[in-house]
């Protein structure tokens, strides 16, 4: 699955195209590198969001097309 749709999809980032934006500004990093948004992301992945002042990590436990709201937060844990 693509990096900015992994990204709305587990709810890490509310929208595809601010994902996309971040990706392409150069804030999204997967383990220790920056990567674009169609990097395709793998189980154990750890991926690093820095936005505004904040710095969020997460490792990819799961990939789901789809995810209920309730199911999003099994998808990573954060790190």
């Amino acid at each position: 699955m693509r990096l900015d749709k992994y990204l709305k999809v587990s709810r890490i980032i509310k929208r595809r195209t601010v994902a996309n934006e971040a990706c392409d500004a150069g804030r999204i990093e997967v383990n220790g590198r920056i990567q674009r948004a169609s990097y395709n992301v793998k189980i154990g992945d750890i991926i690093t969001v820095n936005l505004g002042q904040s710095s969020k990590s997460f490792e990819v436990l799961e990939i789901n097309e789809h995810a209920l709201k309730q199911d999003a937060a099994a998808m990573y844990k954060q790190v």
